[in-house]
């Protein structure tokens, strides 16, 4: 049976998700929405919806412009084992003593590594994107340079894989955050089939926004793979919440981005020690100063 999908662009987000509710009711119904902003820095929203038949296009060029969207696009895709697709393309990632993979490549775990278990239907932060990859990697620089994180933090922690990559390889439990309730389930998911229970917590809230995050402070080391407009306006807030002589690791940056972000983060006494690009994207390395 043929998938048809139907994307859109808008420039705000109560927009888009008031597009992504009306298009609940179109027949033929959509069997998924999903309403996103885009990583590109653009600022837009992307609004998408997963048909069994051809949807009405009437109905979407309405939609669209009672919702001051850009056109549909529509487009059909092939039949395919789509599960069986993504675990073929998203081979195991290693990122210095880290193995990220999936459980169809479990035995390919290398003796040795720190392995960390990301199943393919939760594609989001598996290690195969950029930023992800550079933050694994910095977390591994620190460590291979002496650094023991005792107070460690993964702000907008998606699949929680920082969060355990830091629990793997330290003794002290690690907080993870998500501003998004599934999120939050989806990294209590892994943290479980990783054996990480006790060892990594799972929390919904907005940057420290949380008793538990605001007990735990200040932090020896933060991860915040986000975006750049959520990373500059948590800079206070890091700031705040990070020991002097602190690391935090930031990423969900395009290159270009990175430098406002840096100038940023110095305004609040945070120093770039590192940057490593990785194709579009960037992972920054900051060090709070000892103040």
């Amino acid at each position: 049976m043929p998938t048809y999908t139907a994307f859109t662009t808008l420039t705000a987000k109560d927009r888009a998700e008031a597009l992504g509710v009306a298009m609940e009711n179109m027949m033929p119904e959509p069997t998924g929405i999903g309403v996103f902003e885009m990583e590109d820095g653009s600022g837009l929203w992307e609004v998408g919806g997963y048909f069994t038949e051809a949807p009405d296009d009437v109905g979407l060029a309405l939609l669209a412009k009672a919702h001051d969207a850009r056109a549909f696009v529509v487009s059909e895709l092939p039949d395919v084992d789509w599960v069986a697709k993504v675990r073929r393309d998203l081979a195991p990632v290693e990122a210095g003593r880290f193995f990220v993979y999936g459980s169809h490549d479990a035995d390919k775990v290398p003796e040795g590594s720190e392995p960390l278990l990301i199943e393919a239907a939760m594609a989001f932060g598996t290690g195969h994107h950029g930023t992800t990859l550079g933050c694994l990697r910095a977390l591994d620089r620190l460590a291979n340079d002496g650094f023991v994180g005792r107070k460690v933090a993964d702000i907008g922690c998606g699949t929680a894989v920082l969060a355990m990559g830091a629990a793997r390889i330290w003794p002290d439990p690690v907080l993870a955050s998500d501003i998004d309730e599934v999120a939050v389930e989806v990294a209590q998911a892994n943290v479980s089939a990783n054996g990480l229970e006790g060892r990594v917590h799972c929390l919904e809230a907005t940057g420290f926004d949380h008793p538990d995050l605001t007990a735990a402070a200040p932090f020896d080391l933060v991860f915040a793979n986000i975006l750049k407009a959520p990373l500059i306006a948590l800079a206070p807030d890091m700031a705040a919440h990070l020991a002097p002589g602190g690391w935090a690791i930031l990423s969900g940056l395009l290159n270009e981005q990175a430098e406002e972000v840096v100038g940023v983060y110095a305004e609040n006494g945070m120093t770039l020690a590192h940057q490593e690009k990785i194709g579009d994207w960037s992972t920054l390395t900051l060090k709070r100063d000892a103040g």
